[in-house]
């Protein structure tokens, strides 16, 4: 579903990806953890064409991004990616002035061009199946953390994506909230949604992926089975990694 090959980006002089080849089949969950300033958030930015990258490609589906890839002059290829591979940012990103129901909504009727009943309809379905049913109206100043990140996965899901990519969707939670949001990926992932999930979730990472990837000084340098990652890592960085996480 997503592959990228010898994917590298740069800030200026500095060298955040230095080759990454990293794959997600349909119905699988990469989860992609390791330390701070490893590149993790970037690399997923790359995917959905948010951030040009300097070398490699990135390929979804029938897609391929390559570094010639410019926001405007391919404006209408990177619509087809998004469109097929939806976003959960850290930071949530709803628009303050509208309802969860009015965030979950705008896109389907904007991009997708769905009739406002359907999209309407199909909202407050999402909106249920995230736990926020009592919310429709609500504004996201109204709601908690962990309802707002609700209200996030839900408009994602309201795309109908083939894979969505979650970029450390806890990481501004308290516990109690981080365990709502978590529920709802891991249900998203028993019913065969392929997703990479950039995570400190290290239980999650365990329990609920189908391969784990670590992330460290723009390298991946280490990926496997959960079981073989955390129960045998290899790489130095991975066993230092898992020590500091009480993993």
């Amino acid at each position: 579903m997503i592959k990228t090959t010898g994917l590298v980006k740069r800030h200026g002089s500095l060298e955040v990806l230095k080759g990454i080849s990293f794959e997600v089949k349909t119905g699988e969950v990469a989860a992609v953890i390791g330390p701070s300033g490893g590149g993790k958030s970037t690399f997923l930015r790359c995917i959905n064409g948010l951030d040009v990258f300097q070398g490699g490609s990135v390929e979804v589906g029938d897609y391929t991004l390559t570094p010639g890839t410019h926001p405007r002059r391919d404006a209408l290829l990177l619509q087809r990616v998004r469109q097929r591979v939806g976003f959960v940012f850290q930071a949530f990103n709803l628009f303050p002035h509208l309802t969860a129901l009015e965030n979950v909504t705008e896109a389907p009727i904007h991009v997708r061009g769905l009739s406002h009943d359907v999209a309407e309809a199909r909202g407050k379905e999402l909106l249920a199946r995230v736990g926020l049913a009592e919310k429709f109206s609500s504004l996201p100043r109204q709601l908690s953390g962990g309802q707002q990140q609700r209200v996030a996965i839900a408009r994602a899901l309201a795309m109908e994506p083939e894979a969505i990519l979650f970029d450390e969707p806890t990481s501004a939670l308290d516990p109690v909230m981080t365990q709502e949001v978590l529920s709802v990926i891991t249900d998203l992932a028993k019913g065969g949604q392929t997703m990479i999930v950039v995570t400190h979730a290290m239980g999650f990472a365990r329990e609920v992926a189908t391969s784990v990837h670590v992330f460290a000084d723009g390298y991946d340098v280490e990926h496997g089975p959960p079981a073989r990652v955390f129960g045998d890592p290899q790489h130095a960085t991975t066993k230092a990694f898992l020590s500091d996480a009480g993993k």
